[in-house]
């Protein structure tokens, strides 16, 4: 492996806690070059909610390029551009009485974050952006002026401005009412708070921790924008394309965002591609003002379209991911109680869960344990305190019940030796 450490940057980190070199993947698994299997509950920190190399976008895949399709093409139209934004207009947008514009920003989800910001900006004449605790919204510099980590804040380079954090919910772990800080702020003209253009805020924060909000505080937050003439940014790039068990995030709330940020698994196949929904009236670009080179990855139009049309032309894989999420709950709950000295914390919605642990060197001895045991997850939070499973959707409830009982037995193996 030493091409890795010789060439590569040392900015790398995935690879240190998983020290093999992979070569195959399928469904849920992982292989490494000597045929090792690895149970993956990490999914591409979330790209992979279809699983690995899943056979039907796969065939889609194979298909269009055996055909000698347009690959590269900006934002001319194709057909399989056209295919994608018909099949998310059907199956996604007019189901949830959403009347939203596309933008294709770039393909990560720090281009549709930025591309948010930007736009955000321009229909309001502001500058400043209300940002939350320990929010992650991607690592370019309007990303990561609205993200909450101080060591990815500290990357830049350069101060961080224009953007406030406020408290995300149970930051103060319910002592004062929803919004108190801000909502004075707001009103008081005296307290030096720029009028913001928009608030970026995450329905459940994936690096900070698995942070579930609660739906009356999104609905709370929601109204408070509206009242103030705020606009409000959902960043639904983790926790968007089922994640959560409904297609978006905040569904759960009832709320309709002002903008959508969507990365990670909207392609389906993990395939590089980000998009950024705006209300029609918002859509105030001139032609060109904001673009891109790899703002028309055709293929990933093609998996992403195939991935709307099998996984959302019903409820099943929702409720599904709803199901597996409370098996994963009721365990964690189980471990919860099983070491109450060690003060653990079950987290999470859907199939978005962690627990928390005491320190960072805890939760990382419990992935490297499970990593021993052939299993890949990760932590998060700000000290990386959390272990933090993001399984396929798509994982069979035997799978997850191996992954589960790998988990306890990497609890087991940790907390004893404390």
């Amino acid at each position: 492996m030493s091409i890795f450490s010789e060439l590569e940057s040392e900015v790398r980190s995935y690879s240190r806690n998983w020290p093999v070199v992979f070569d195959r993947a399928q469904g849920s698994w992982m292989y490494d070059e000597d045929g090792k299997a690895y149970l993956d509950f990490f999914a591409g920190a979330g790209a992979l909610n279809y699983g690995h190399n899943n056979p039907q976008l796969k065939k889609a895949l194979i298909d269009y390029l055996s055909e000698d399709r347009v690959v590269h093409s900006l934002d001319m139209f194709t057909t399989a551009r056209r295919d994608f934004l018909e099949t998310l207009q059907s199956h996604i947008l007019e189901p949830r009485e959403l009347d939203y514009k596309v933008i294709f920003p770039g393909p990560g989800g720090t281009n549709a974050v930025e591309a948010a910001l930007k736009l955000a900006r321009k229909v309001t004449g502001r500058e400043s952006v209300i940002n939350f605790t320990n929010a992650f919204h991607g690592m370019t510099l309007g990303a990561l002026s609205v993200t909450g980590n101080s060591m990815k804040r500290g990357g830049a380079g350069i101060p961080l401005v224009h953007a406030t954090p406020m408290p995300y919910d149970d930051y103060f772990a319910g002592e004062y009412p929803d919004f108190l800080y801000f909502e004075r702020l707001l009103n008081d003209l005296g307290s030096g708070l720029n009028e913001p253009a928009a608030v970026i805020v995450e329905a459940v924060q994936g690096e900070g921790g698995i942070n579930a909000a609660r739906a009356d505080w999104l609905r709370g937050l929601a109204k408070l924008c509206k009242e103030h003439g705020i606009l409000l940014i959902l960043d639904d790039i983790q926790m968007g394309c089922g994640r959560t068990g409904d297609f978006f995030s905040f569904e759960e709330a009832g709320i309709v965002p002002d903008i959508v940020c969507l990365s990670k698994s909207i392609s389906g196949y993990g395939l590089p591609m980000a998009l950024t929904l705006v209300r029609k009236e918002l859509d105030i670009w001139e032609p060109g003002e904001h673009n891109g080179t790899f703002r028309g990855i055709s293929p990933a139009f093609v998996t992403a379209a195939e991935a709307m049309r099998i996984y959302w032309s019903d409820d099943a894989l929702a409720q599904s991911t709803k199901a597996k999420g409370e098996l994963v709950g009721s365990r964690f709950t189980a471990l919860v109680n099983a070491y109450p000295e060690a003060k653990l914390t079950a987290k999470g919605r859907g199939l978005a869960r962690g627990l928390q642990f005491a320190s960072g060197d805890l939760a990382g001895k419990v992935c490297a344990e499970a990593f021993s045991r052939g299993m890949l997850m990760e932590t998060s939070g700000p000290d990386g305190e959390v272990m933090k499973i993001l399984p396929a959707l798509t994982i069979t409830t035997a799978e997850l019940e191996q992954g589960l009982a790998i988990i306890d037995e990497s609890v087991a193996a940790v907390l004893s030796s404390h």
